[in-house]
């Protein structure tokens, strides 16, 4: 339902979630492994391509917005091309959404707001690429993430802080925005309406030429459509993959490295005692002694807890330094000085006064190097192995950038060279109803964008299994020859032809139904062989309810009663000519549970209007100047047309 009223209000869906989703960062570290490649130069960095405010937008900053962005729509659709990303409107799509986020950014500042830095470390450290492996932050890692994706620090930063302003400015205005209860109740009526009218299909079939077209008109539709012609771009792959046991044998480690490693890790092997507990903390001494009066009573912790509405924590196992660590050590002494099942007195910690019940004492004995020494020969023979393997991917990577051919490096390992048929960027066997091999999943993306016969290494399946890989063929994208499709145009001319007639079959049979005439008989009119009137009566209830809407029925829906319209089908395969005879609508009581949810579903549209034209407004206010000579240089350097 509320996708109804988003193609009907033409909504700019999304303009909040625009300009608070990071244009930059959010989509180069929140939504994966995105590089930005070729994301600089080729443009003058004095040429600005827009002035938003007092700031200035460079082209490099477009170029890496738009790179990015690109990036990221090819792991959704990887046959697609720069090319087509900008015809689509790609570039002026990231352009208006940078301008929108800048103008929102000055408007705040100059309105007293602030993102200052803490406020922005706070985002910082939340986002999951520049975590270490404990969660935390890491300042190497993210500044060797920047690195990778060409990506300067104040550019991170102050994407960022824009993304902040628009939290600040734009979320108040769109949250919680309500739809008159009127317009709602309008719209839920429009819901439940019913519709009844009549569908005429003019096949291009029907009305296209029987005989074959002359050599020249086949020469001029060929021309004319070179693009539906055009094949993509197919490689030949040749590849080997190898594990770990192209490292033959390995040595085991030696007496001498088993007994070093047990003497570096004797805290590990020494005795210890853990203990798991039922815990509750409460804020004052008092209530930690009538909670331990309750428990010794007969009542549990975790019920005593309840009747205070707090819950108890089970805690452990846990040695006495961690938990000295966690709360303090009068609460951990008192706690590892209690026998099992016991309730250990009320003790003060850093977070208030603890109630402990200790549920379990495990003690572990010391352990003798003879007792471990099978243990840590398999983990060292283990990690020997991985380590082996991590040197030997990296022989083999300065090999490969040394100039040694697949051929050598692949004999050396002792794998099998194999060679795919061609394929497309989308993993597919050119002409067949077959894939590439499941092996060259990871590496397909870069065997589009590598040079031919430059063989590279990628890991499949980290630290077990490695690929070398290279391309042995390419054939470019290009139109296939005339002479192999000659068939296949002329039957394309012939639907071509079919459909201009059929055009005009339906513009006179619209007339004969203004004129009057049922759509039955102003078919019949037209002395050919058509399908029969195809009769539709539906509510826009059903119409909702289906996954994919027939163009012919959202036309149908879309029509004033009593009209006549027409429609063409893809592909020239002819027109639609849909009469609509009748609109019924109920009446709705105050009380219809329909008019509240539409209620609610226009509110949220409401509130992206509200920021719409607070953006219009800030634009506005601030002053935004494009410089599309800049933006036009841009688009021709990320496409290859720059000199």
């Amino acid at each position: 339902m509320l996708q109804f009223f988003r193609n009907f209000f033409k909504s700019k869906f999304g303009v909040v979630f625009t300009l608070v989703f990071l244009v930059v960062i959010a989509i180069a570290f929140g939504v994966g492994s995105v590089e930005i490649t070729g994301a600089t130069g080729g443009v003058s960095g004095g040429d600005n391509v827009a002035v938003v405010g007092n700031q200035k937008i460079s082209p490099s900053d477009l170029s890496a917005a738009v790179t990015t962005t690109f990036d990221t729509q090819r792991q959704q659709n990887p046959t697609l091309t720069m090319q087509q990303f900008i015809a689509g409107g790609g570039l002026n799509q990231v352009m208006e959404q940078i301008i929108q986020r800048t103008a929102i950014a000055e408007y705040a500042q100059k309105n007293g707001l602030r993102a200052g830095k803490r406020l922005v470390d706070s985002e910082l450290v939340q986002i999951p690429a520049f975590q270490g492996a404990a969660g935390n932050f890491d300042p190497n890692l993210f500044k060797a993430a920047l690195r990778q994706r060409g990506l300067s620090e104040d550019l991170v930063r102050n994407d960022i802080a824009a993304g902040l302003y628009a939290k600040q400015m734009v979320t108040p205005i769109s949250f919680g925005t309500v739809a008159p209860l009127g317009v709602a109740a309008q719209y839920a009526t429009i819901l439940k309406e019913r519709r009844k009218g009549a569908v005429g299909v003019l096949p291009s079939a029907a009305y296209a030429p029987k005989g074959n077209p002359s050599d020249d008109q086949l020469k001029a539709y060929y021309s004319a459509h070179h693009a539906a012609y055009t094949r993509p771009e197919r490689r030949v792959i040749r590849y080997a993959s190898f594990g770990e046991e192209a490292l033959g044998k390995v040595q085991p480690p030696t007496e001498a490295q088993i007994a070093a490693n047990y003497n570096q890790n004797k805290a590990k092997y020494a005795a210890k005692s853990t203990r798991t507990f039922t815990q509750l903390v409460v804020p004052t001494e008092a209530a930690a002694n009538a909670i331990a009066g309750e428990v010794k009573s007969g009542q549990s912790l975790a019920a005593a807890a309840i009747s205070k509405g707090l819950a108890a924590t089970t805690v452990g196992p846990i040695t006495l330094a961690d938990f000295t660590a966690q709360t303090s050590p009068a609460v951990a002494n008192a706690a590892f000085a209690a026998a099992q099942g016991a309730l250990v007195p009320p003790a003060r910690g850093g977070l208030g006064w603890y109630v402990l019940k200790v549920d379990k004492i495990e003690n572990t004995p010391a352990r003798s190097l003879a007792e471990v020494h099978d243990q840590i020969s398999k983990a060292l023979a283990e990690e020997q192995s991985k380590r082996a393997f991590i040197d030997l991917a990296s022989n083999v990577e300065d090999q490969l950038d040394g100039g040694a051919g697949l051929e050598k490096v692949a004999q050396k390992l002792n794998a099998q060279i194999q060679t795919t048929e061609p394929l497309t960027a989308d993993g597919r066997v050119y002409g067949k109803q077959e894939t590439a091999p499941p092996v060259l999943t990871k590496a397909l993306k870069t065997a589009f964008e590598m040079e031919q016969g430059q063989p590279q290494l990628a890991e499949i399946d980290p630290g077990k299994t490695y690929l070398i890989f290279e391309v042995s063929n390419i054939t470019p994208s290009a139109p296939a020859p005339l002479a192999e499709i000659k068939d296949q145009v002329a039957a394309d001319w012939r639907r071509s032809e079919g459909a201009t007639a059929a055009k005009a079959g339906a513009e006179r049979v619209m007339q004969r139904i203004q004129g009057g005439q049922s759509v039955a008989d102003a078919l019949a009119a037209e002395k050919i062989a058509l399908p029969p009137v195809q009769p539709v009566e539906m509510g826009r209830d059903e119409l909702a309810k289906q996954q994919q809407v027939a163009p012919v029925l959202a036309l149908l829906f879309s029509m004033a009663k009593g009209t006549v319209k027409r429609l063409e089908m893809p592909q020239n395969a002819g027109w639609f000519v849909v009469k609509l005879d009748d609109v019924t609508e109920p009446v709705l009581a105050a009380n219809d549970p329909a008019i509240a949810g539409t209620q609610q579903e226009l509110g949220s549209l409401y509130g992206d209007e509200y920021a719409q034209e607070l953006v219009n407004a800030a634009e506005r206010e601030v002053g935004v100047k494009k410089n599309q000579a800049a933006i036009d240089a841009v688009a021709k350097q990320l496409t290859g047309q720059s000199q």
